[in-house]
């Protein structure tokens, strides 16, 4: 078998779980591969942020399903707090704080 390349995000590589996801939903993976880097890293940091595993693979499952109804990034996320090429914006940060 030969193992496909699938694109992954700016700062986050593509974890397994969203892999596999992937890869059996052809029409999933299309969507992904056009998405942008840093549109794809949104959606893996979503993914991996999580502490739980039954959320996590909720957010693997919603990761295929979302992308199919058209969204190009998770709804109702900050947005990833790992990237260093720009500085979190005061709303997200305000957000943080409330933590």
């Amino acid at each position: 078998m030969v193992k496909r390349t699938i694109s992954g995000g700016t700062v986050h590589k593509l974890p397994k779980d969203l892999r596999e996801a992937l890869t059996v939903d052809p029409q999933a993976l299309a969507l992904w591969e056009r998405l942008t880097p840093l549109a794809r890293n949104e959606w893996i940091c979503w993914v991996t942020f999580v502490k739980k595993d039954e959320t996590r693979k909720e957010h693997v499952k919603r990761t295929v399903s979302e992308l199919k109804e058209g969204m190009r990034r998770p709804c109702c996320w900050l947005g990833c707090i790992h990237r260093t090429d720009k500085a979190i914006s005061p709303s997200v940060r305000y957000v943080l704080s409330k933590k």
